[in-house]
C-alpha cells in the first residue's frame, strides 16, 4: 500500500481470545526457535538496563537534555544525537521564554475561571486511563485556549517537532511516510496540578495500540522482523508502515501517528514531585511483542493486554523493564519533555506535592495522509469548540466567546490543520 493512501479502519475480532491464540500460533511458526529470540532481546535490553542503572550511579542524566538555542542552530552536539536516539527521550530546555510560559499559565486561570469551568465541571470522563492505575487526574477537558493555541502554532515548537521528527527514518523501502519538516495539530488537554496535592500517579503503559500490535496486519508489518525472528534488523525509528497503522475503536485510541510524546511545562517541577517517567529504551517494546510468546503465558494471554486498553507493563512480566524507569529531571517554565510513542512510562505518585506541576500536552505528530485526515476532523472541532474526537465528547467550550479562533491562527497554526489562509483586505493592500 501506498504511503499516501487512506487506510481501513481496524475492527476488533468478535473472539479476542480465539484471535490471540490464532496468532500466537502464527508468529510462533514464522519465528521458529522463540526461545532463542527472546533470549537475544534480553540480553540486549539488559545491556541497556545496566547502562541506565550505571549513570544514575554516577549521578547523571538519565534523560538526554538539549538547548533550545541549539537546536534553532543546528549545534546539538552529535554525542547528544546519539543519546537521544539510544533513550528514546529528551528534555529541551528553554524551547519558550520562561516568562511567556507563566504568562500562558496565568492566561489560562483567566481562562477557565472567566468561564465558570468549576461550576460546570462533571469529573473525568469514565475508563479514560483504562484500567491503569490512576488517581483522579487534575487533567482539564479543555482545548482551545489562547495559551494552548499559541503554544502549539509557536514557532519554537515547530522547529522542536521538526528535530525530533527527524530522530525517525521517514523513508524507506521506497516509500516517503511521513514529511518530518510539516507537523500537524494534535490538540490535547492541560494538566493542572496544586501545591500540597496527593496523587496514585499512572501505572507504566504505552499508548497507541495494544492487542492491536500483535492482531492487526498494518502493526504485524511494522514489527515485521521480529515476528519473523530477526531482532537484529528490527529498528525502533524506522517509520515504515506506521502511519498505516489504525487502532480499535475505544476510549484510549489515538488517530494519529506520533513520533514523540510530549509536553510543555507551564510551571517549575522537581524531579520527585510526581512526574513523568519512562523506561528510556525504544526497543524494550521488542520484549513487550515477544514475551507472550512463551510457554509460561496462558495461550490466550499476551501478557496482560486486552483490547480498549493501553498496553501495561509490570513487575509480573516485565521485571527486567522495570529496572529501567528513569524520571524526568527538574524542569522550569518553557522547558518541554517528549518520548518516543513505544517508549513505557509512567506518572510517579507524590504525597503533599511541593510547587505547581502545570503542562500543556503538544505531541509530535508529522504529516501524512493518516494525520491530515485527522487534521480535516480537528479543524471542524476548533471551528465549533468541541472536544476532539478522540477524546470524550464532553464539549465545555462551545460557548465560550474568548477562545482562539480561525483569524487567530498564523501560518504554523493554519497548516498544522490543513486550513488554507485567508487574505484579509488588509493584507492584500500590504502586499500591493
Amino acid at each position: 500500500m501506498n504511503a499516501t493512501e487512506q487506510t481501513s479502519w481496524e475492527t476488533q475480532p468478535e473472539d479476542v481470545p480465539a484471535a490471540i491464540r490464532a496468532v500466537k500460533k502464527k508468529l510462533r511458526a514464522q519465528i521458529g526457535d522463540v526461545n532463542k529470540l527472546f533470549a537475544t532481546i534480553e540480553a540486549a535490553v539488559a545491556e541497556e538496563v545496566a547502562d541506565i542503572k550505571a549513570a544514575k550511579a554516577r549521578g547523571e542524566n538519565v534523560w538526554p537534555v538539549v538547548n533550545y538555542t541549539d537546536i534553532e542552530d543546528g549545534t546539538v552536539p552529535q554525542q547528544t544525537l546519539d543519546l537521544i536516539r539510544r533513550r528514546g527521550c529528551a528534555v529541551v530546555r528553554g524551547q519558550i521564554p520562561a516568562q511567556t510560559a507563566t504568562d500562558w499559565d496565568q492566561s489560562l486561570v483567566d481562562y477557565v475561571d472567566s468561564n465558570n469551568f468549576e461550576q460546570k465541571y462533571r469529573g473525568p470522563a469514565d475508563n479514560f486511563f483504562g484500567k491503569l492505575k490512576a488517581s483522579k487526574p487534575e487533567i482539564y477537558p479543555i482545548y482551545w485556549s489562547p495559551a494552548q493555541m499559541e503554544a502549539r502554532q509557536h514557532e519554537h515548537t515547530a522547529k522542536v517537532q521538526s528535530f525530533l521528527n527527524r530522530q525517525w527514518k521517514s523513508e524507506s523501502q521506497g516509500v516517503t511516510w511521513f514529511d518530518p519538516d510539516q507537523d500537524t495539530m494534535y490538540p490535547d488537554r492541560i494538566r493542572r496540578r496544586p501545591p500540597g496535592a496527593s496523587s496514585s500517579g499512572l501505572g507504566a503503559h504505552t499508548d497507541s495500540g495494544s492487542v492491536e500490535r500483535w492482531l492487526t496486519p498494518a502493526y504485524q508489518k511494522v514489527f515485521s522482523s521480529l515476528f519473523h525472528g530477526d531482532f537484529a534488523s528490527y529498528d525502533p525509528w524506522d517509520a515504515a508502515y506506521r502511519t498505516e497503522v489504525d487502532e480499535y475503536p475505544s476510549s484510549t485510541m489515538c488517530s494519529v501517528f506520533r513520533s514523540f510524546q510530549g509536553w510543555l511545562a507551564m510551571s517549575q517541577m522537581q524531579h520527585d514531585q510526581g512526574v513523568l517517567h519512562v523506561v528510556p529504551i525504544p526497543a524494550a517494546m521488542a520484549y513487550m511483542l515477544i514475551r507472550p510468546l512463551l510457554d509460561d503465558v496462558p495461550e490466550d494471554s499476551l501478557c496482560g493486554a486486552e483490547a480498549g486498553m493501553a498496553l501495561a507493563a509490570d513487575e509480573k512480566w516485565h521485571p527486567l523493564l522495570m529496572e529501567a524507569v528513569s524520571g524526568i529531571p527538574d524542569v522550569e517554565p518553557g522547558d518541554s519533555v517528549w518520548w518516543h510513542s513505544d517508549l513505557i512510562h509512567s506518572v510517579e505518585p507524590v504525597e503533599n506535592q511541593q510547587g505547581w506541576g502545570n503542562v500543556i500536552y503538544i505531541p509530535a505528530a508529522p504529516m501524512c495522509a493518516k494525520n491530515a485526515a485527522y487534521a480535516e476532523n480537528v479543524a471542524e472541532r476548533f471551528r465549533l469548540g468541541e472536544s476532539p474526537t478522540d477524546f470524550p465528547k464532553e464539549d465545555y467550550e462551545t460557548d465560550w466567546d474568548n477562545r482562539f479562533k480561525e483569524d487567530d491562527l498564523n501560518e504554523i497554526g493554519a497548516r498544522g490543520l490543513g486550513i488554507t489562509r485567508r487574505v484579509k483586505p488588509a493584507d492584500r493592500a500590504a502586499s500591493i
